[in-house]
């Protein structure tokens, strides 16, 4: 009973939290919008509007709230993927992109980015994000296929681990030689968008990245349980009854779905769903039922006070979303690293 008042108390400040920063998402940037703009904003979209908007009004409606939506949704999708890839590895250090899906995503994006015109490959403001998809799709496909033991058939943790570091070398590199064959503002393009980006956000890719997120995260509680049995190791998980093959294909299919949509629509960042994670796990424990609630939100507020820092950092100018997280990120990583075992389910 204690643990389960502590967690909902856990959940309830970081409610809290996320309500702050979305609002402070969708007032603050290179324009400052003040609460009579937005109130009239939202009453001339909801009813005919008396007068056309004005030049705030319109960077509210179109630009920052569908913004502020997607980067809640981003970073609750990395977060939830951060959560199920450690739980699958059993590795606290395990990062959503480490099976290839970042850098596959890349990868396509990059390709079309480069390539796209000269064979005249155009589906409309979809293209990017459908080739950035199918890019991570691939990656992480090779990366099962090739971490299959002939003899077994089955897919050993360990050969996932390392054959995605190998996977995603690979795909970095051709991404490297995208950006050195392409033209300066292709070459310039890839490279923004490696970096993160949510200066491209709209209502369309706020509809398809919630779908993506409420449908994986009502599989992914489904998943808790077992992946608690998980913990214990897997012969002692299939004692327990988890079909840990199915287990395996299941959670990846979800980080793949998470985090190539994910990536597709906001380019590449990291870290957030390796730090997300850990951060609740130091206030809630190790029960994945509660990390994947908790991880989300966290995941949802880093990304959007980093998106905050990106903005108002240089303004008016924009830094790169994942220049950021980053920054943040790879401290936490080290420390992680340097406190080893304790650190470890």
């Amino acid at each position: 009973m204690s643990n389960s008042y502590n967690h909902n108390k856990v959940l309830l400040f970081l409610c809290m939290v996320v309500g702050t920063v979305f609002i402070a998402s969708m007032r603050y940037g290179a324009v400052a919008v003040s609460w009579q703009e937005i109130a009239t904003a939202i009453s001339k979209s909801l009813g005919k509007p008396s007068s056309a908007m004005t030049l705030h009004e319109s960077i509210f409606l179109q630009i920052r709230f569908p913004r502020a939506c997607l980067c809640l949704l981003a970073g609750a999708s990395l977060a939830v993927a951060g959560v199920l890839l450690q739980a699958l590895f059993r590795n606290p250090l395990v990062e959503p992109g480490l099976i290839g899906t970042s850098s596959g995503s890349a990868f396509g994006a990059g390709l079309y980015l480069v390539l796209g015109a000269s064979f005249q490959i155009h589906a409309g403001e979809w293209t990017l994000p459908i080739a950035a998809c199918l890019g991570g799709i691939l990656a992480t496909l090779l990366v099962v296929f090739l971490a299959n033991s002939a003899e077994t058939g089955k897919t050993s943790i360990t050969a996932l681990l390392l054959t995605g570091i190998a996977i995603n070398s690979l795909f970095m590199s051709g991404v490297g030689f995208l950006s050195y064959i392409a033209r300066d503002p292709q070459a310039r393009s890839i490279t923004f968008w490696n970096l993160g980006t949510l200066s491209g956000a709209n209502w369309e890719a706020v509809v398809a990245l919630s779908v993506v997120f409420f449908l994986c995260m009502l599989l992914a509680l489904r998943h808790a349980k077992e992946l608690n049995t998980l913990m214990l190791g897997e012969e002692e998980a299939a004692y327990l009854g988890t079909n840990i093959a199915q287990l395996k294909r299941n959670v990846i299919l979800l980080n793949v779905l998470l985090v190539g949509v994910t990536t597709a629509f906001v380019g590449v960042i990291g870290f957030v769903g390796l730090i997300a994670p850990h951060m609740i796990r130091l206030v809630s424990g190790s029960d994945n039922r509660h990390l994947i609630y908790g991880s989300a939100l966290c995941g949802a507020i880093l990304l959007t006070m980093a998106d905050l820092t990106a903005r108002l950092l240089l303004k008016p100018a924009e830094l790169p979303i994942g220049i950021v997280t980053s920054m943040v990120g790879v401290p936490i990583f080290i420390l992680l690293l340097k406190k080893g075992k304790s650190y470890f389910f």
